[in-house]
């Protein structure tokens, strides 16, 4: 099988940079090892309502999200912030009108992020993607063998899954030391988190005059806010997991336990039984982290496109992913710059 340009990943990269080649009438080809696409992007799915278990926010300033968006039909709104904070002490007492987590001032996606995601997969040739199928070797043909055993030649690759997993495909011929060190020490954006999410009838908290914005030197969650949909019509709390990756793997189900416990130390009674629940530990997610990813960086790192990455093999290989992106790396607006600067690449 040949085709002008392999996309390797289904993430917001991928998607978006098929989504560009598909309007510039440019053929392509998107494999895409989970048998889902999305990525990162991904959505707890509850009576019709979808809740982010990956990245949830985009500011004002950020102009190609707003604007595929708009393309797509898709509504942004204002992550709710009415009402005050709470923080609970390490003894497990609750200071209300105290915190430092508020996200005041972002945006979320009408329908979670994953409406992005969906919208962008509609709008691709169902021909031109394939599912269930990872890449384990490339080479500067260029092409690219599957996991199953078959090969997909093409004119130019472009790698739109994180670095580090990049770095462990086998490349032949071999990339340089200096590059293959370049690829390993980009952390992936969510690769040591976790994030907790809670889904209830109604979202309670706020007729308590609460946001829903909590931290908490206790845990399991050091930090929550309120991931209910625009209309409030059912309520959602989640909670990024403070635990280290290996703390979580260990704890299993505990996990859970302990972050419902916590909720109604902070909530109140009525966070005792969501109607739905999960945990998503990314660490955990084969086609997202790497061991190296369980230790979390310090911040968020500077990511940026290393000059050792910007040109290799000619141009047969393009990286196309939020942690290389030109501006917002690890973004969801990133995503979409890394995507629209490999575009201009191939189409220009």
């Amino acid at each position: 099988m040949h085709t002008p340009t392999l996309i390797i990943g289904g993430g917001l990269s991928g998607l978006s940079l098929a989504y560009a080649l598909e309007r510039a009438g440019h053929s392509y080809t998107l494999v895409e090892a989970r048998g889902r696409l999305g990525g990162r992007i991904k959505s707890l799915t509850f009576e019709g309502a979808n809740f982010d278990l990956g990245p949830s926010w985009v500011w004002p300033s950020q102009t190609r999200v707003a604007a595929l968006a708009s393309a797509l039909d898709l509504d942004l709104f204002a992550q709710w912030s009415a009402g005050a904070q709470l923080f609970e002490q390490a003894s497990g007492e609750v200071v209300e009108g105290q915190g430092f987590m508020s996200m005041a001032g972002s945006l979320r996606i009408a329908g979670g992020s994953s409406a992005l995601t969906d919208a962008l997969a509609t709008q691709l040739n169902p021909q031109s993607v394939m599912l269930d199928c990872a890449v384990t070797a490339i080479d500067d043909s260029p092409a690219a063998r599957l996991s199953d055993g078959k090969t997909i030649t093409a004119d130019r690759i472009v790698i739109c899954i994180p670095p580090r997993l990049a770095a462990d495909l086998c490349f032949t011929p071999a990339l340089p030391d200096n590059v293959v060190a370049a690829l390993n020490a980009i952390p992936t954006w969510m690769g040591a988190h976790a994030k907790f999410v809670a889904v209830y009838p109604t979202p309670f908290w706020r007729k308590k005059g609460l946001s829903g914005d909590a931290s908490s030197r206790r845990g399991p969650l050091a930090e929550i806010h309120d991931a209910s949909p625009e209309d409030g019509s059912v309520g959602a709390l989640f909670g990024f997991v403070g635990l280290p990756a290996d703390i979580r793997a260990q704890a299993g189900d505990a996990v859970h336990t302990a972050a419902i416990a916590q909720l109604v130390n902070l909530f109140g009674p009525q966070a005792s039984t969501p109607i739905a629940a999960t945990l998503m530990d990314w660490s955990q997610a084969p086609f997202t982290a790497t061991p190296a990813d369980t230790t979390p960086p310090a911040g968020h790192p500077p990511y940026l496109m290393p000059e050792l990455l910007a040109r290799v093999w000619d141009d047969k290989l393009i990286f196309a992913v939020t942690e290389m992106a030109p501006d917002n790396g690890g973004l969801i607006e990133g995503a979409l710059a890394a995507a629209e600067a490999a575009a201009q690449k191939i189409t220009r």
